[in-house]
């Protein structure tokens, strides 16, 4: 992930902060399992915000990285938005074959307002 960054170049706290957005959109997309739960946790819309923060940080910055920050900003979004839009793909499938289960996401014992709450036998 980070091959070829250059920290006496380039900001490890960007770095972090970047790596940071990026693993919590693959959790919040199922793609990881949550270290603090030990489950493989599903919400697509806290996804979606993680990869929209990431995107903004990517235009308010622009201009003012490093050719390798710039670069990882970009690949990060990029693997992002291509697992999101097959995410997206996985939900229009399950529709249309109801033997396919998601795991709701009140499980993981937040007190947040999610889709998912209405099912806690499931």
């Amino acid at each position: 992930m980070t091959e070829g960054f250059d920290e006496s170049k380039n900001d490890p706290h960007l770095l972090q902060l970047v790596l940071s957005l990026e693993t919590a959109a693959m959790q919040q997309m199922g793609k990881l399992q949550n270290p603090f739960t030990g489950k493989v946790e599903r919400n697509l819309e806290l996804a979606k915000n993680s990869i929209d923060m990431l995107a903004m940080i990517e235009q308010k910055t622009e201009g003012n990285l490093t050719t390798e920050e710039a670069s990882l900003i970009k690949r990060a979004l990029y693997q992002l938005r291509m697992n999101y839009v097959d995410e997206l793909k996985s939900d229009e499938k399950s529709e249309k074959d109801p033997k396919v289960e998601e795991t709701p996401v009140s499980e993981t014992g937040s007190d947040s307002d999610s889709e998912g709450e209405a099912d806690d036998g499931e």
